[in-house]
């Protein structure tokens, strides 16, 4: 009888393959983005990637389509790249029209806030592109679930490190574009939370090539009383490299370079970590940049929702994402998940140097009543959304 048990089930199971196998259910993701031009290169020495997020979407699209052989399921991803010069509104009009509900936006937040507004809970917005601290705490785009951590996360996970190695005293340089005020914003933010003193700030204010004043310029910029690390706020990483080894007093970088906070980075081999580097760089031909993993973590978290509930509307996808039921593998040693008060995957956050991984902040002794991973960023009563 118990041989006979397991032959039943296993024909049962051959069975279910096969009808899996004739009627998949199809579920149609849409990864949305807009050309831009290529920024002026800092260096020759790195190559411009132009296909940044959609390599990963890639990936995870694999990943999903071979469980769901198992599962009765067939993903499939549309590409819409708009033109530089294109209209974004139009293109995401026409694929709300169009009837698609789950959509990857590699887009930047001026432009995710347009399609956002387009949206009206319409689709599912997975936001594999911006760190955008105003969107997590009081400008929350509530269809929207962003996948890399904000800026306050990194901060906070670089100020971890910093107060475990003691080192209090910060020296920040702020560069001269946009984004460079909103990160040296979190850092502050970040020194004053983890009771941290920015004993000097300067910013940057040269507009010619770094590469031609930096050993000039950079000794007098950083003259200043002491301290004991200096922060570059340098998103565009126009000056920031130049910044090591060539300051006033012999103190460690970090911020956007030097010791930078990640969500990946080649370095990363713990947890399994190594094998999805392995298999994307033999699928691609290069590196794994933040990008390629959050795209990846959008199209898995979609697997993992339409796996377990086998529903494909909107709603119901961001319903089982945002609840305590969801879970998902992304190498780092913790499951990941998405905060409900303001659609931020949980993550740990990577603190590397250009070759070598440096620790993986929440570090130990940093407690929180429910979540450690909610030590890094905004937590639920700092957030107000509107």
């Amino acid at each position: 009888m118990h041989r006979l048990h397991i032959i039943l089930l296993l024909l049962y199971g051959l069975c279910g393959a096969q009808s899996f196998a004739d009627h998949p259910q199809q579920i149609q993701i849409v990864y949305f983005t807009q050309e831009v031009a290529p920024p002026a290169a800092l260096s020759n020495l790195e190559p411009y990637i132009a296909d940044k997020g959609l390599q990963g979407a890639l990936l995870g699209l694999k990943d999903n389509n071979t469980t769901g052989q198992f599962t009765g399921q067939n993903y499939v991803l549309k590409q819409v790249i708009v033109p530089q010069q294109g209209d974004v509104g139009q293109a995401y009009a026409e694929l709300l029209q169009a009837g698609y509900q789950l959509i990857i936006a590699n887009l930047p937040a001026d432009k995710l806030r347009q399609i956002h507004q387009l949206n009206k809970e319409q689709a599912l917005i997975f936001d594999v592109f911006t760190r955008t601290d105003i969107f997590r705490y009081s400008q929350c785009l509530g269809d929207v679930l962003h996948l890399l951590p904000s800026r306050a996360m990194r901060a906070d996970a670089l100020a971890q490190y910093m107060l475990k190695k003691r080192w209090r005293r910060w020296f920040l340089v702020t560069g001269a574009m946009p984004e460079d005020v909103l990160y040296a914003q979190a850092i502050k933010r970040a020194a004053k939370r983890f009771g941290m003193k920015i004993v000097a700030e300067k910013r940057w204010l040269h507009t010619y090539d770094a590469r031609r004043t930096a050993q000039s310029d950079i000794p007098v910029l950083t003259q200043v009383e002491d301290y004991d690390v200096l922060i570059v706020a340098d998103e565009q990483g126009l000056f920031g490299e130049y910044i090591s080894y060539r300051s006033w007093l012999p103190r460690p970088v970090i911020g956007t370079q030097g010791l930078v906070a990640t969500a990946w980075h080649a370095t990363h081999e713990q947890w399994g970590a190594v094998q999805i580097q392995n298999r994307f760089k033999e699928m691609v031909g290069r590196k794994m940049t933040e990008q390629d993993y959050a795209a990846y973590l959008a199209v898995r978290s979609i697997g993992e929702a339409v796996t377990r509930t086998h529903l494909l509307a909107a709603s119901q996808v961001k319903a089982y994402l945002l609840s305590e039921q969801f879970k998902l593998q992304g190498y780092k040693g913790k499951p990941l998940t998405f905060r409900s008060w303001n659609g931020q995957l949980r993550q740990p956050v990577l603190l590397a140097a250009p070759k070598s991984l440096v620790a993986v902040p929440p570090l130990e002794g940093f407690l929180h009543p429910k979540n450690v991973l909610d030590t890094l960023g905004y937590d639920q009563p700092e957030v107000h959304c509107q």
